[in-house]
């Protein structure tokens, strides 16, 4: 009897909500907006917070980034500050100093040095200029880099400076498009290089690109550091016409090599990179050790280039992560909008179930009279509330996923839609409806039967 009562009961609610169907979906518009802006803006939160991460694995993780100062201010110094400045040396970002952070300063996983020069590629009559980048295997593993076919750089390759290649994807498919470039030859700049390797695809978003400087991997040619310095460029060896031109120099300061691997090195309208090295990458065994761990590093190469500051250092991973922290406080307040905005729906229901009990009081009066119990007509109500807000529910989560997949595709934000955060919407609509559907079906339910009957 009990589930006929009930069955009973949802039937009444249903041809209730069917005959006002205009108010019914008016009703229901601030519960199908609430749950919709809720879903809509997880899925940017969620998009944010994953592309962050992408962008954590692009730059390592717990690594601290030195990176060397080639362009220098120019100011009028008195004489006296002119004689201190020409008792200033630097050598520049080199080797030696990613040798004395490994050996001095405890806590560092590994380092990975980098030589990058601009060049350009050719075979098969294509030309096209790339990147040719000298590094470490340390390099890989910092980063993530894994093989898709080939082998990495073997020690003899390493010490012996062969002229040897590992290429990204994209070189890949552009110079060998119907064969396999393992074990082919590749003209890069004026040396011919062996291609032994190639690295798995990496997708870099336009975002990362601009905000943290990454460049296209996949364009890039990676080859063992001693390769560079032996067949293309060491900025740190001394000639007699880089001797010829520091002497030559108003400043003090010695400055030695090319410029900042370019073909060109006697460019005398920019400034000229005497660093050996374009990058030197730390990483660090425990991400709390990282501040200081980067301070001991600045102490470190203070005195080793004698007070000159030729260098920066970045840190990106809390950079990353600080970045992370206002898109999670941003999407916690537009969560909270959207939040507000379905107990706003509630509260709406309620207005109207309310004002319905009003004008049915009648109707309630009649059932009451033939036999129906009070939690019949509360049923009724909760029925009806319930039905409203878990079909505005629905059509809310419809609209929400429209409108995540519009911002990510008219707005270009990254969007992810989570199955929780449809869950938790559609979970909050229905208890929205439950909750605010309570205090209209308690007060049908405590109508007079005879007052209702004559209410006119």
């Amino acid at each position: 009897m009990d589930k006929q009562r009930i069955l009973a009961n949802l039937l009444i609610a249903i041809e209730a909500v069917l005959a006002n169907r205009v108010r019914s979906i008016l009703t229901a518009l601030g519960i199908i907006f609430g749950v919709a802006a809720v879903i809509a803006m997880l899925a940017i939160g969620n998009g944010a917070q994953q592309e962050i991460l992408e962008q954590i694995k692009l730059v390592g993780v717990n690594n601290i980034i030195i990176e060397p100062v080639v362009e220098q201010t120019e100011e009028d110094l008195t004489e006296e500050d002119q004689a201190k400045e020409k008792k200033k040396f630097s050598p520049g970002l080199t080797l030696a100093d990613k040798q004395s952070i490994m050996e001095t300063i405890p806590g560092i996983e590994t380092i990975s040095p980098e030589i990058l020069l601009e060049t350009y590629i050719i075979k098969n009559g294509i030309r096209r200029s790339a990147k040719l980048v000298g590094v470490e295997p340390a390099y890989f593993e910092i980063f993530n880099f894994t093989l898709s076919d080939g082998k990495m750089f073997n020690e003899t390759q390493l010490e012996k400076g062969e002229a040897v290649c590992i290429i990204g994807k994209s070189i890949a498919a552009k110079f060998f498009p119907s064969e396999n470039p393992i074990g082919k030859m590749i003209k890069c700049g004026p040396n011919w290089l062996k291609v032994i390797g190639i690295l798995d695809e990496r997708y870099i978003s336009e975002s990362s690109i601009s905000k943290l400087g990454i460049r296209d991997y996949n364009m890039d040619v990676y080859t063992p550091l001693q390769t560079v310095l032996v067949r293309y460029k060491n900025r740190a060896m001394l000639t007699q016409e880089m001797i010829q031109g520091a002497n030559k120099g108003s400043s003090g300061m010695v400055f030695f090599g090319g410029n900042g691997g370019n073909d060109d090195d006697s460019s005398p309208s920019g400034p000229v990179n005497y660093h050996q090295l374009d990058r030197l990458v730390v990483q660090v065994a425990e991400t709390e050790k990282l501040n200081p761990t980067a301070d001991v590093i600045v102490r470190m190469l203070e005195r080793k280039h004698n007070q000159v500051v030729d260098y920066e250092i970045e840190i990106p991973e809390l950079l990353l992560k600080q970045q992370q922290r206002t898109n999670d406080i941003f999407s916690y307040v537009l969560g909270a909008i959207a939040g507000i905005s379905l107990i706003v729906g509630g509260i709406g229901i309620m207005n109207i179930m309310l004002a319905s009990v009003l004008e049915r009081i009648k109707e309630i009066g009649l059932r009451l009279s033939i036999g129906a119990k009070k939690n019949d007509i509360i049923n009724q109500f909760m029925f009806e509330s319930m039905m409203i807000s878990i079909s505005g529910g629905f059509i809310g989560i419809v609209l929400g996923v429209i409108m995540a997949f519009a911002v990510s595709r008219f707005a270009e934000i990254p969007t992810v839609i989570s199955f929780g955060s449809i869950l938790i919407s559609f979970g909050v609509a229905t208890a929205i409806g439950l909750i605010f559907g309570i205090a209209p079906a308690r007060k049908a339910a405590l109508q007079d039967p005879i007052t209702s009957l004559r209410y006119e």
